[in-house]
């Protein structure tokens, strides 16, 4: 972003926020099912279904994605392999390249393989992590013989 993309986006937010340029600090709710204008959203379901789509895609790409044991049944060599090396024996160019295409097509599945992983895993401890947080902070705020009024929240940020 540009220095001068950065004062305009300051300045669209000043004007939007009435030009005090003041935004305070706002608590989207306080207790559990409370909703409001809420900025940051985490939804325990959107959480879950991304990270189960990562699961399926790992799956189904661990199964569908390795080339280079395609058509072999046992394990071995694949057929792509196989030609690979049938087209090496008779000293042509196209094998060696197709064996560099297999190796680099399966070095990129193991990539996103492990990237689907991690977003699965990441996203489970996420939603885990994030539904704690909110309970405990509902916890400490409401805590307090009923809910803190956000105007007394503010005395304790400035």
């Amino acid at each position: 972003m540009a220095w001068e993309e950065w004062e305009q986006a300051k300045a669209a937010v000043a004007s939007a926020s009435g030009g005090g340029g003041d935004t305070g600090m706002r608590l989207n709710s306080v207790g559990p099912g409370e909703s409001g204008g809420a900025d940051l959203v985490v939804r325990q379901d959107d959480l879950g279904a991304v990270g189960h789509e990562a699961f399926i895609l790992h799956g189904e790409l661990s199964k569908k994605g390795d080339i280079a044991a395609a058509g072999s049944g046992n394990g071995s060599s694949g057929s792509t392999m196989q030609a690979a090396a049938a087209l090496k024996s008779h000293h042509l160019g196209l094998g060696s390249e197709l064996e560099t295409t297999v190796e680099t097509w399966t070095s990129q599945v193991k990539h996103v393989l492990q990237a689907c992983a991690h977003i699965s895993n990441h996203l489970d401890f996420s939603k885990k992590s994030s539904q704690h947080d909110d309970d405990t902070i509902a916890a400490s705020v409401s805590g307090r013989s009923g809910p803190v009024p956000v105007s007394a929240l503010n005395e304790y940020f400035k």
